[in-house]
């Protein structure tokens, strides 16, 4: 098994008395297995599954007398797919109010507000971690870092998905399969979509724009959806951690890009399975779009597993002046461009620098991203 960076703090929580540990992630991220690692050396340890129908039963009825007498001789309970459990974040909460002595650990392949099941029941009773396909970081651990500067062509062709990573010359059949409606399967069911192929067409259509400027218009006329439900299932898309938003920053420049979004995948594999893409990066017109894809993936990932906590955006003027990505930290804006040739020379906007002087700028390309995506890496 190729180590995760959570291992280590999932660990030290597992002992903490009155609080959840909720595991988030997209489906086949790891998360299962990276908590039977964890928890490998205990032997207390109850497993009960969100999609079979006697778990939910339990939970259904639940009350902490019989609760009590159902984890007898427990220590640990792990709930996977706990987002197929009403009402879980009460049921969590009694656990952890009622019987301390048990460590509740709860797994979701969908962000639990997802059905408001969650979030404000266990206010100050949770720790929360996501799990995303594996990092630059676990893989240069795993790898060494010259072989996963090598690897960087099937990283931007296959993603990172565990099962993708172990299975060389399978990657296409993974991806199909994960693709094939496996990854949206919680919205599809909590939100029992009644088009589930305007989903995918939906989906495809921001593959195709990765790295643009989205309108939620222009993609509604395109899907054939009004604008609030391309809004809505783009939210939901987010909460099942396929995509993620950037938005635009601006704060003194009247011609700045106020309400922009720019979309991104989690997965470079995921998006090039959407649209059935999978030749060589030199042969690609859209090799920037994956590039950048990439790049901002990866570096969510490093941020998050790192704790360091900035926000996120991009920039863009009425009259086209444009930088990739930003990253406002305690005061100080770091802009970067990304450039998949490394020749190519990006210089930062005049009427930026003016305008934003607390900044850092540098240009990003083959030759020098892994220091942008693993910093403490020489």
């Amino acid at each position: 098994m190729i180590r995760r960076v959570l291992e280590e703090a999932i660990g030290l929580n597992v002992t903490s008395e009155g609080k959840a540990i909720i595991l988030l992630g997209a489906r086949q991220t790891g998360k299962t297995t990276l908590l039977k690692q964890i928890l490998s050396t205990r032997t207390q340890v109850l497993w009960l599954n969100g999609d079979e129908m006697d778990t939910v039963a339990l939970f259904n009825n639940a009350s902490a007398t019989r609760l009590r007498q159902f984890f007898s001789g427990y220590s640990i309970v792990v709930v996977d797919e706990a987002q197929r459990i009403e009402n879980i974040g009460l049921r969590l909460k009694l656990i952890t109010d009622q019987i301390p002595e048990i460590q509740v650990i709860a797994t979701g392949s969908s962000a639990f507000e997802l059905s408001n099941k969650i979030n404000e029941p266990l206010t100050g009773r949770k720790w929360e971690y996501t799990l995303f396909p594996l990092s630059f970081q676990e893989l240069v651990n795993e790898n060494g870092l010259l072989e996963e500067l090598r690897l960087l062509p099937q990283r931007l062709l296959y993603g990172c998905y565990p099962e993708v990573v172990s299975n060389p010359g399978k990657e296409k059949n993974i991806l199909k399969q994960l693709t094939d409606s496996y990854l949206y399967k919680d919205i599809l069911m909590w939100e029992q979509i009644k088009k589930p192929d305007k989903l995918l067409t939906l989906l495809q259509a921001l593959a195709f724009q990765v790295g643009n400027e989205v309108s939620y218009n222009e993609l509604g006329k395109l899907v054939g959806l009004d604008n609030q439900t391309v809004e809505k299932y783009i939210e939901l898309l987010e909460k099942t951690f396929v995509i993620f938003r950037l938005t635009a920053f601006s704060r003194n420049l009247r011609k700045e890009l106020k309400l922009g979004r720019k979309i991104y995948f989690y997965d470079n594999g995921i998006r090039n399975a959407l649209i059935a893409s999978f030749s060589l990066p030199e042969l690609r017109a859209d090799i920037g779009a994956l590039w950048e894809n990439y790049l901002v993936s990866e570096r969510v990932k490093f941020l998050q597993y790192n704790n360091i906590w900035t926000n996120r955006y991009f920039w863009r003027t009425q009259d086209q002046q444009e930088i990739d990505y930003i990253e406002d930290l305690d005061g100080t804006l770091y802009a970067y461009e990304f450039k998949w040739n490394e020749k190519k020379v990006a210089k930062l906007s005049k009427t930026f620098a003016n305008a934003y002087p607390q900044h850092s700028f540098e240009t990003i390309h083959r030759g020098n991203y892994q220091d942008f995506l693993l910093p403490m890496v020489p």
